[in-house]
């Protein structure tokens, strides 16, 4: 869920189901989360001033940092390493510090541990008393104990939903839907999820301890951005319809469960004061870096402008759309694969800037 989350909660649109769609291993999300990774520098500098006034623990108490969604740890290493560097400024270099990076139990945690034993920029290079572990359990319940977690951070993970709650009868992403029912339905699952998440994060901080969100959103103009890739996404799949690669009732099941919350839908659940035990003391909505536009900018390659934001695509949704083929992985490998193409093929042909909506908070626990 996908820094980023990649391995998404999703299931049968008709149904309403709720299991963990399939995910790519082999560090798939790590290669394709560019877009995820340049957006993370704003939130840093909140995930830098709440290490710097979180209470710290009696010695010889750890400190906890607990990584909600984590995916395959490429996209945690920068904030995890900055969090730890405050850390370290106010508690020294031999306090012990346990870092648990938590995503759903179908992530590749395998990947994850590769990274941080063996990417240059772990933040486990030159720390020999940080201890980092995980967690395979969905961050719609508690999955730490009370009052245990001293710093959080999450991020581009709570715009996934615990659910899909219905159908989209004529999009695959709820926001670009006409469908009244849909977005009606989507909307109050957002809701629900995001207080069951507050609810859970209440019990797991110990007082005084925050947690920082960076996640999708809707802006104050009411865009939830990524046209151009949502529009071709849903054209290609219609597209593989139409060639019979799907068929037409896969493609109707076919839904991402991803909300982009506005300012007020974060908001709500504070609006009589503290939840949960948490008070809201910052929240933000502005536009991340489109990197990718910019690297086209810089070069005119119009075949990479298509091939990266199909990689963004393929690493964060389409697994939970080929969750909808069946439980053969041989097909949804190849869906994939004629998908990634194709939406590749087609954003190159017209390539442009993308609006990237995100939100950025803080929250205390009182």
């Amino acid at each position: 869920m996908p820094d980023e989350r990649a391995s998404a909660l999703a299931g049968s649109a008709a149904a309403g189901g709720d299991r963990p769609a399939p995910m790519e291993g082999h560090g798939a999300y790590n290669r394709g989360s560019r877009v995820q990774g340049a957006s993370l520098a704003p939130a840093l500098g909140l995930l830098v001033e709440a290490a710097r006034a979180v209470p710290l623990p009696a010695a010889p108490a750890p400190l906890v940092i607990a990584d909600y969604g984590a995916s395959q740890g490429r996209n945690s290493l920068g904030p995890v390493g900055a969090a730890l560097a405050e850390l370290r400024r106010r508690a020294g270099p031999e306090r012990a510090v346990s870092v648990i990076h938590t995503d759903l139990p179908g992530n590749d945690f395998s990947a994850l541990f590769e990274t941080l034993d063996s990417d240059p920029g772990s933040y486990l290079r030159d720390d020999r008393r940080v201890f980092p572990s995980a967690v395979g359990r969905s961050f719609f319940g508690q999955i730490l104990p009370d009052a245990g977690v001293h710093l959080g951070w999450s991020s581009w993970a709570v715009q996934w939903l615990s659910r899909v709650p219905g159908p989209i009868p004529d999009q695959v992403q709820v926001a670009f839907s006409r469908d009244a029912g849909a977005r009606a339905a989507f909307a109050a699952q957002a809701d629900a999820d995001w207080r069951a998440f507050l609810s859970a994060r209440g019990r797991e901080l110990a007082r005084g301890g925050r947690l920082v969100v960076l996640a999708m959103a809707t802006d104050d103009r009411g865009d939830f951005g990524y046209g151009a890739q949502v529009e071709t996404l849903y054209a290609a799949l219609a597209a593989m319809q139409a060639r019979g690669e799907i068929t037409a009732a896969e493609l109707h099941r076919m839904a991402i469960p991803t909300y982009g919350r506005t300012r007020a839908e974060f908001a709500a659940p504070f609006a009589g004061g503290p939840f949960a035990g948490l008070r809201l003391e910052a929240l933000d909505v502005f536009h991340g870096a489109d990197r990718v536009f910019a690297d086209f900018a810089a070069d005119g390659d119009a075949r990479a402008f298509g091939a990266k934001w199909a990689a963004f695509s393929r690493a964060s949704v389409f697994p939970t759309l080929a969750g909808e083929l069946g439980a053969d992985p041989a097909r949804a490998a190849r869906f994939m694969d004629a998908l990634e193409a194709e939406a590749a093929a087609r954003l190159a042909q017209a390539p442009g800037p993308t609006v990237i909506p995100l939100a950025e908070m803080t929250l205390v626990r009182d």
